[in-house]
């Protein structure tokens, strides 16, 4: 099946049009041109979407190669390669590295053979262009910027950039989610989600340990600022003149509307992606342990079962049904999810919200051991609703009463 390609970008406009405003020439010099560096790639892409086809198959092989500042990939030269010892340079073991990482985490944790599930080759490009501040993924290969050294470091440094990026391509040969609106905001979602993952996987942390920050690496350190994203707290990842504040929403009531043009960051994808963020964060917390396990097997599965146009809602949903398909109705998963969901205002679709509460109470105060309490609170209203119903049973039968 054919798929439209997008250049997948770790730094939002919204950040890169902050810089514009800089006072420093040079701030504002190096965000302009990765801006329009990142406009002509996207030019490109389309382009070549139509002529060319997923990259060979190799078992996830790896191969990176060094742009040398240059801004043409078939320029560069091969770096490292899965028989070759390690490189010199530091940004190519760094990028071999997250690949491999990443790699290995699909295939262990979900048994998924490298992106396209198929053994899809992993190319990487390190050094790409001069002061580029971004990172991305163009449908066929990871590329990483050196950063301008002033606002932005080298990309390499941060594994969960890597595995965020990489993402973009398990979602592009499974669900296949749209880049705009909340299609969009979805897509870029599932890659923090499983960004955050790797990072938490490859240092066994669980839920609570976890920083649950994303691209905590690639600010300089002269710069005020947490991270790019949080997934535990949207909104509050920075907060400081040079970016001004984080613009994440954390609930369905602070939506942003924004235009789906390419400086309105398609409706607004890295900054509305906060809300389903803040769902899984808060499901992975409740049902505690390792969240790479039952809530990344949960969203993984609805990612799975997701198309094009899927929206939150959507989501939604299915994440509450493939709860229940692999830990059972009611089960300490379920209502978390179910509850998760609440939270950031998105309430399932077909279950009542006075139910709903009911359910979700003791997962919502538990972190996760809250089944047996919720099951105990699903009782007490099926009770009443037993009594309700005897009640008027006998008020039918005393009208059939003979009088």
């Amino acid at each position: 099946m054919s798929r439209a390609r997008r250049v997948n970008c770790i730094i939002p406009p919204h950040l890169l049009d902050k810089l514009l405003e800089n006072d420093d020439t040079e701030v504002r010099k190096a965000a302009l041109d990765t801006l329009l560096t990142t406009t002509r790639l996207r030019g490109e892409r389309s382009v070549r979407a139509s002529f060319t086809g997923a990259a060979a198959p190799g078992n996830g092989r790896r191969t990176v190669f060094d742009c040398r500042q240059g801004r043409f990939l078939p320029f560069a030269v091969l770096a490292r390669t899965e028989e070759g010892p390690e490189a010199s340079d530091k940004s190519v073991n760094r990028a071999f590295d997250g690949l491999g990482t990443t790699r290995d985490f699909y295939q262990k944790v979900f048994q998924r053979n490298s992106l396209d599930g198929m053994g899809m080759r992993l190319d990487g490009y390190v050094h790409f262009d001069s002061n580029y501040n971004n990172a991305f993924w163009d449908g066929r290969q990871m590329v990483f910027g050196d950063g301008d050294g002033r606002m932005f470091t080298d990309f390499t440094g941060s594994l969960d950039v890597i595995g965020h990026e990489l993402t973009h391509g398990v979602t592009e040969f499974t669900a296949g989610l749209a880049y705009h609106h909340q299609a969009g905001a979805l897509n870029e979602s599932i890659s923090d989600v499983f960004g955050s993952l790797v990072k938490q996987w490859s240092l066994n942390q669980s839920a609570e340990t976890a920083d649950w920050l994303l691209g905590a690496e690639v600010f300089t350190p002269g710069i005020d600022a947490d991270a790019l994203r949080s997934l535990k707290a949207p909104g509050q990842a920075y907060d400081n003149a040079m970016f001004g504040k984080d613009p994440q929403p954390d609930h369905m009531s602070k939506f942003v509307n924004l235009p789906n043009t390419e400086r309105g960051d398609y409706g607004g994808v890295h900054i509305n992606s906060g809300i389903p963020n803040k769902a899984f964060y808060l499901t992975a917390v409740r049902i505690g342990g390792f969240a790479w396990e039952a809530p990344g097997l949960i969203w993984y599965e609805s990612l799975k079962a997701s198309s094009a146009e899927t929206k939150f809602q959507d989501f939604a949903d299915t994440t509450y049904q493939k709860a229940e398909e692999l830990y059972g109705t009611d089960s300490a998963q379920q209502l978390a999810v179910l509850a998760a969901w609440q939270d950031v205002g998105i309430q399932i679709s077909g279950v009542p919200s006075g139910l709903a509460r009911a359910r979700s109470l003791a997962a919502g105060r538990s972190g996760g051991a809250g089944r047996d309490d919720g099951l105990a609170a699903l009782s007490q209203q099926v009770g009443a609703l037993a009594s309700q119903v005897k009640e008027l049973a006998q008020d039918v039968t005393a009208l059939k009463a003979p009088r």
